[in-house]
């Protein structure tokens, strides 16, 4: 098929209107094809896959943002357990020197007696 529109474009495309007869004649050709119902189904058939694809982009999006969601809730219950137990050790850290101070204030009166 294509040797024979060689032949037709040679023939036609000698001159400089037989340029723009080609052209429209390799035009219409090519929107036949394109209208035809072959090309009809592959367009249908790459349609259809790239809806499959945004599909799956979508799922494994929602499934990152998921993870995301559970790294950080996890981030700030480590931030707000290391922060209980920095507390927890500054009261323990006062408490023994309160008992410290007590201790020593209770020798001290001990040996003023």
């Amino acid at each position: 098929m294509s040797s024979i529109w060689s032949k037709v474009c040679s023939a036609v495309c000698s001159k400089s209107t037989g340029l723009v007869a080609c052209g429209v004649l390799i035009g219409t050709a090519g929107v036949k094809v394109l209208a035809s119902d072959d090309a009809k189904k592959v367009y249908t058939n790459c349609t259809a896959a790239v809806l499959r694809a945004k599909d799956c982009v979508l799922k494994t999006a929602a499934t990152i943002q998921e993870n995301a969601e559970d790294i950080y809730a996890d981030a700030k219950e480590i931030n707000k357990e290391r922060k209980a137990a920095k507390e927890e050790d500054c009261f323990a850290d006062e408490e023994e020197e309160i008992l410290e101070d007590d201790f020593a204030e209770e020798e001290l009166a001990e040996a003023e007696q």
